[in-house]
């Protein structure tokens, strides 16, 4: 397979979505951890049971089931809204259907969201909005059981078979603990360059706006905990599949060279999954066959298949600026919010895609952060950090924090559907530079526990 077939497979896959007018469209996504009140394991059967009143109450009737019978993924025929269990039936995600208006997915979040704590708390269960579910250390831990999940289990587990390519941690699982608060918003081809440069840069200030992901047993203090694990996965094996763009593109054929490294670890045939050592497109498409893992009879056993340009559409990537084959870009670097505030982040997004030029002059005249020495990849690793170091002035950093937050404020009444509201609680944050992670922290050294602030940022307006 040439090089120009696969650039051209992947400017139809990712390029030419983005021709079409952009519109005001947003799409949300929410990863909530479930918990048992109990101090006890997840219940699942518990869990199943409040995803079928769920699905009655809202009239989600498509489903799908796993390999035991249990629904793991619900529908809405009227709005595409959906109920699904993120990689383990300890963690509950709420992803919406597009709406023009934030307000309008406030509302049905806060009537699903309400609905399904209810059911939980009867069970003394309850979700929360934190990044890292609090009870990993007592939870089962154990993947859906369907043909994705199951494959993606086992090729996170293999990590141990590369040696120390990369400095992997021994959390295989943390996808199955470890919750997001996405976004999805229109780009045009014309803006795409900016978009994925612009919002790099932005990268280290939402860490001391957004941060929500402590981990325990982390002895250097991550305030994003998330990163890390993503990162030092073997999803991280190659570096240009997660993280940041460690460059600045100056063109869309750019775009899809760098693409074109990622690498490729499952495709499916017949329905199947076959998993195998990640490999870079170029090498991947180029080869004349490859060996990889499939599951079959219980067990996986070694099998041999051809590459086909249409396995394109298995490539995963986990980058923080992610380019979908919709015409979208995914901010995916959010970790979950606490409830109250859950619109925060989809605000700030789309509030500053909406004033993309003027983000873009700001963050490349910038010197409060930018210009001493670190690049956007550097300074996020940084700024997830519980100590700020001392080259930066914290009153000079809320004041730019503060001055994004009016850019996107200005950018959301652009679109004069009053969605700035939902800015506030960052504007708080901003003058304090108190992320939800940093509160937290702050709190629990100062005697408070744990189940407090599961309780409280797990309240709903």
């Amino acid at each position: 397979m040439t090089a120009e077939t696969i650039n051209e497979a992947i400017y139809e896959r990712y390029i030419r979505p983005t021709k079409r007018k952009k519109t005001e469209s947003v799409g949300l996504e929410f990863e909530f951890p479930i918990i048992n009140t109990k101090g006890n394991p997840v219940d699942f059967q518990a869990v199943h049971s409040v995803t079928d009143e769920f699905i009655k109450e809202f009239s989600f009737r498509s489903v799908l089931r796993d390999d035991d019978g249990y629904i793991y993924w619900a529908g809405s025929d009227e709005n595409n809204d959906s109920l699904s269990y993120d990689c383990s039936y300890n963690t509950l995600e709420f992803s919406f259907g597009t709406e023009s208006d934030i307000a309008v997915l406030q509302e049905r979040f806060a009537n699903y969201y309400r609905s399904i704590q209810k059911a939980l708390q009867s069970h003394d269960h309850m979700i929360t909005g934190m990044g890292i579910n609090p009870g990993y250390g007592v939870n089962h831990n154990v993947p859906v059981v369907n043909e994705r999940y199951r494959m993606l289990f086992h090729h996170l587990c293999s990590y141990e078979n590369y040696g120390k390519e990369i400095l992997f941690h021994d959390h295989p699982n943390f996808g199955l603990f470890s919750c997001a608060s996405q976004v999805q918003l229109d780009v045009e081809e014309e803006n795409l360059v900016e978009v994925l440069n612009t919002f790099t840069k932005l990268e280290p200030l939402k860490a001391l706006l957004l941060a929500n992901s402590i981990w325990a047993e982390d002895a250097n203090e991550f305030l994003c905990s998330r990163d890390y694990f993503w990162r030092n996965s073997l999803h991280g094996l190659n570096r240009h599949n997660v993280d940041m763009y460690e460059l600045s593109f100056e063109s869309i054929e750019e775009i899809i060279l760098y693409i074109r490294s990622m690498s490729l670890y499952c495709v499916q045939r017949d329905g199947r999954y076959i998993n195998f050592s990640p490999m870079a497109l170029t090498d991947y498409f180029t080869a004349d066959s490859i060996e990889g893992d499939i599951f079959e009879n219980g067990a996986y056993k070694r099998v041999k298949f051809q590459p086909e340009i249409s396995d394109l559409e298995h490539l995963r990537s986990f980058k923080f600026e992610d380019l979908t084959f919709r015409g979208t870009v995914e901010f995916r670097s959010v970790c979950e919010q606490p409830v109250s505030e859950i619109m925060a982040s989809g605000a700030l997004h789309t509030g500053l895609m909406e004033n993309l030029h003027s983000l873009t002059y700001t963050l490349e005249n910038d010197h409060v952060i930018y210009h001493k020495g670190y690049n956007a990849s550097e300074l996020r690793r940084q700024f997830v950090m519980t100590d700020l170091p001392d080259i930066y002035d914290k009153k000079e950093l809320s004041e730019l924090l503060i001055k994004i937050l009016d850019l996107a404020s200005d950018g959301l009444k652009i679109r004069a559907k009053g969605e700035e509201k939902f800015l506030a609680p960052l504007y708080e944050r901003a003058e304090q530079l108190m992320s939800p992670a940093r509160q937290m922290k702050q709190a629990l050294q100062s005697g408070e526990s744990m189940q407090d602030y599961i309780y409280k940022y797990g309240e709903c307006v």
